[in-house]
C-alpha cells in the first residue's frame, strides 16, 4: 500500500488531472495515504525572466496559483482523505521528481496528454520522462477517447 501520493496538477489542462487525482483517491481511501497536489511553474526567477516583472509578482502568482490548485482540490478530494496542496517552480519533470523525493512520495499519479507521434520524438513528455527517471512507480493515466 501506498503512503504518500504525488498527483502532478496542470490547471491548464482542465478535464484531465482530474482523472489522475480520481485514481490517487481511490488509492488513498483503501490504503489511508496522504495525496500531494503539486502545480509547477516555469522559473520565473531566472535573472532574465525576473527582469521583466515587478519583484512581488512571482509571489502574487504562486498564491494565486496556490488558491486555484485549492479550489481544484475541494471539487475533486473528497472531505476524508488526507491532502496538501504545493506549487514549485522549475523545469516539471525534475520538480516533480525532487518533490516526490522530498515529499517522501511512494507513487506519483499523472496525467498523460494526448501527443502526436512528432511531439513524442521531437520534444519528449514530462509523464516520460517521469517515469524514466523516477526511482519510485509512476502511474500514468492516459487520456480517454
Amino acid at each position: 500500500m501506498y503512503k504518500q501520493i504525488l498527483v502532478p496538477v496542470d490547471l491548464n489542462d482542465k478535464g484531465f488531472s482530474d482523472k489522475a487525482v480520481e485514481q490517487a483517491v481511490w488509492h488513498a481511501k483503501h490504503g489511508n495515504a496522504e495525496v500531494h497536489l503539486l502545480t509547477v511553474l516555469p522559473g520565473i526567477h531566472m535573472s532574465m525572466v525576473a527582469t521583466y516583472f515587478p519583484k512581488d509578482a512571482a509571489q502574487k502568482m504562486k498564491q494565486d496559483v496556490k488558491s486555484q490548485l485549492r479550489q481544484f482540490a475541494s471539487q475533486y478530494i473528497p472531505e476524508e482523505i488526507v491532502y496538501k496542496v504545493h506549487v514549485a517552480e522549475g523545469k516539471p519533470y525534475t520538480t516533480i521528481l525532487d518533490h516526490a523525493e522530498k515529499l517522501g512520495a511512494d507513487l506519483i499519479v499523472m496525467p498523460s496528454h494526448k501527443r502526436s507521434k512528432i511531439d513524442k520524438v521531437v520534444l519528449g513528455s514530462v509523464a516520460s520522462k517521469v517515469v524514466q527517471n523516477s526511482p519510485i512507480n509512476v502511474m500514468v493515466i492516459k487520456p480517454q477517447g
